[in-house]
């Protein structure tokens, strides 16, 4: 990080203790292409996942506004998560960073 300026080094930093992570960025690409997923949803889509890491996880990003949580009042309860406006807001980056992956990835490795 030598060679980051001074002046964008806490937003850099900013951004990736919101995103960062071996699950957030699952979760939120999960999100996006599912639109309103149930908390069953990701865990199954997200398969290594723990159901604790995914709790822990899914709070964070509510908490930091990257994910909308919506409890509905039925029996038995339904929850659902989406992207919101600031989660959306992220996705050309994390669209970048798999254009990326896909660029670069070795023919050794296996794509999940």
């Amino acid at each position: 990080m030598k060679n980051l300026c001074p002046s964008k080094k806490a937003p850099f930093e900013y951004t990736l203790d919101i995103i960062g992570g071996k699950w957030k960025m699952k979760i939120m690409y999960e999100l996006a292409c599912g639109q309103k997923l149930r908390y069953s949803e990701i865990k199954r889509n997200i398969c290594l996942i723990t159901h604790k890491m995914l709790s822990a996880q899914l709070k964070e990003l509510e908490r930091d506004d990257i994910i909308i949580r919506k409890q509905f009042s039925q029996i038995p309860p339904k929850v659902e998560y989406s992207l919101s406006e600031k989660g959306k807001s992220l996705m050309p980056i994390l669209n970048e960073m798999c254009k990326w992956g896909l660029e670069n990835i070795s023919s050794s490795n296996k794509l999940e």
